[in-house]
């Protein structure tokens, strides 16, 4: 039949042209809507521009056609024959295809939303960025396919072959890939966010710089694939294969690898933190200059694994065997302004073989920090959050403290396990200096909070002063030089410890103790007592203007006594100075 021809009798209303034969014919442009053309052979025609929605197509053949631009919404071509048809830019949008052939077609920017394609033969077609959105390909065979920058969101390709297809820069978010075969496919730069690959064939598959986060790809083969610097977080990866996967510099962040297969895997430099890695096994996978911040490994299978360089900030292992680890150092916490590892553990030296499986007995939640003076309490508060603010999460709180006989002894707790001794060290290197700002800023400090300086009050604050105590037994035993070391120990730690309000009293009730039970050591206690009050108003500003602050205000009683005598002997020597 003829263009003409046909194209009146469409005009008269007619639309039942099943099985006609309109080869070659050109149609381009013309408006068909509701056609039924089951089983006709349109081999070679020219429907570019044309109107086909809401037409009935099954079984025709458009091989090699040209429709370019072609209106297909919503039309039936089921079992229909598109094999090298030309469909750039065609709408095809909510169109059944099911079981057509389309091989080798051109689809370039087509428009497939929510067309049905399932069990389609689609090998080697060119859908560059075409639009699959929420489309069907249940089935469907795309080997070799183009899909390059291809939209297919929320699309279901469960169980599509895909083998060898092109799907870079391609958007599969929240996708459906169930057991669909991706071996060798290309997913560079790809988006599967959120996307569903439970049991998918992604042998040597490319998905670098991918971005897969919330993907699922439980129980998937990514053996030998390549994932370098693809994002991965909070993906699941249980019991997915991994063998010989390149995972370098990827972001695993969150992800669940319970049971994953990661043998020989390459994941320098990968970030995976708070991953999970129960049950999984990471025999001989490189995992040097990795972050495993928070992660938490629980009988992983770390047999010939390379692990120097990676950051264990706050990890959690259980039943983890480390001895047959290859590692030379690793780092304990991480700065997270400058965004790298710190803390190098051991900070000077390269692990002993079987060294790093034994836990370090510097690892502990109680930090001892130990003072050579007794320290200023509002600037070693400042300092523990100074020191809280440095390291990620971490919450101190102070403990216990105990006076020695030639330092101060300070336990601190943390919320988690942490290197005691590299801590102390913190926290002692930051304490000069914020006990300097102090001095400098506390007046301003107390103004912002509208806070006086507090002034000794003996009617409320004296109960609180507990009485002195010595040993009987060093008293009874009346060895000289051991009474004398206890004695100084006790005044210096009460000089040590407390406002001159309170020790002058502590240390009068001491001194009558003494007198009490008949020990003389009057010119040793004055020694002892002056010396003290020097020395710590030396090393503490705050401590000095108490002491001229309590000269200032202190009772005529008090003045008079022997402590206050002595008092303020020591105040008259600072003045001196």
């Amino acid at each position: 039949m003829n263009r003409q021809e046909f194209l009146d009798r469409y005009q008269a209303g007619e639309r039942n042209f099943t099985y006609i034969d309109l080869s070659e014919v050109n149609l381009s442009g013309v408006n068909l809507q509701e056609i039924n053309l089951t089983g006709a052979n349109l081999t070679g025609v020219n429907l570019s521009w044309a109107v086909l929605s809401k037409t009935q197509l099954v079984g025709v053949c458009f091989r090699r056609a040209d429709l370019h631009s072609t209106v297909l919404t919503q039309s039936n071509l089921n079992q229909s024959n598109l094999s090298g048809a030309n469909l750039t830019k065609a709408d095809l949008r909510f169109a059944t295809l099911q079981q057509a052939d389309l091989n080798w077609a051109v689809l370039i920017e087509a428009d497939l939303s929510n067309a049905d394609l399932t069990g389609a033969k689609l090998d080697q077609i060119n859908l560059e960025q075409a639009k699959l959105n929420n489309a069907v390909l249940i089935g469907a065979e795309l080997m070799e396919a183009n899909l390059t920058r291809a939209s297919l969101v929320a699309a279901n390709l469960t169980r599509t072959n895909l083998r060898e297809s092109q799907l870079a820069g391609a958007n599969l978010k929240d996708a459906i890939l169930i057991e669909a075969n991706l071996t060798e496919a290309d997913l560079n730069g790809a988006t599967l966010r959120s996307t569903n690959l439970t049991g998918a064939d992604m042998h040597r598959v490319v998905l670098t710089g991918a971005d897969l986060t919330d993907a699922v790809l439980d129980g998937a083969d990514l053996s030998r694939g390549n994932l370098t610097g693809a994002y991965l977080l909070k993906t699941s990866f249980k019991k997915a294969y991994l063998l010989r996967a390149n995972l370098e510099e990827v972001y695993l962040l969150w992800s669940n690898l319970t049971e994953a297969n990661l043998r020989g895997a390459n994941l320098r430099r990968a970030d995976l933190s708070g991953a999970y890695l129960g049950d999984t096994i990471l025999s001989e996978a490189d995992l040097r200059d990795t972050l495993l911040i928070e992660s938490r490994l629980i009988r992983t299978n770390l047999e010939g694994s390379k692990l120097t360089g990676c950051c264990i900030y706050n990890w959690q292992k259980s039943e983890v065997e480390m001895n047959k680890v290859e590692c030379e150092y690793v780092y304990t916490d991480f700065d997270y302004t400058n965004k790298k590892p710190k803390n190098r553990y051991p900070s000077d030296r390269n692990f002993l073989p079987g060294e790093l499986a034994q836990d370090s007995p510097e690892d502990s939640q109680l930090i001892p920090v130990q003072f050579t003076e007794y320290p200023n309490w509002e600037a070693l508060v400042y300092t523990l959050v100074k020191v809280e603010q440095e390291s990620h999460e971490l919450e101190l709180s102070i403990q216990g403290f105990e006076t020695q006989p030639d330092s101060f002894l300070l336990y601190v707790r943390a919320n988690y396990l942490v290197n005691a001794k590299l801590l102390s060290q913190q926290i002692l290197k930051s304490y000069p200096a914020m006990k300097q700002k102090l001095v400098k800023k506390r007046s301003d400090i107390l103004g912002l909070l509208n806070l006086e300086v507090p002034i000794f009050n003996a009617a409320v604050d004296l109960d609180g002063i507990p009485e002195a105590v010595i040993s009987p037994a060093i008293i009874e035993g009346n060895n000289h030089q051991t009474l004398y070391q206890e004695i100084s120990r006790q005044i210096q730690g009460i000089l040590r410890s407390q406002e001159p309000e309170k020790f002058v009293v502590s240390v009068q009730r001491l001194l009558d103790f003494l007198a009490k039970n008949g020990v003389e050591l009057e010119d040793l206690q004055h020694q002892v007592i002056i010396q003290g009050i020097v020395q710590r108003a030396q090393q503490e500003p705050l401590f000095k203007e108490s002491l001229f602050r309590w000269e200032q205000v202190t009772s005529p009683t008090e003045r008079i006594s022997l402590m206050g005598e002595l008092v303020r002997f020591a105040i008259a020597l600072l003045w001196e100075e």
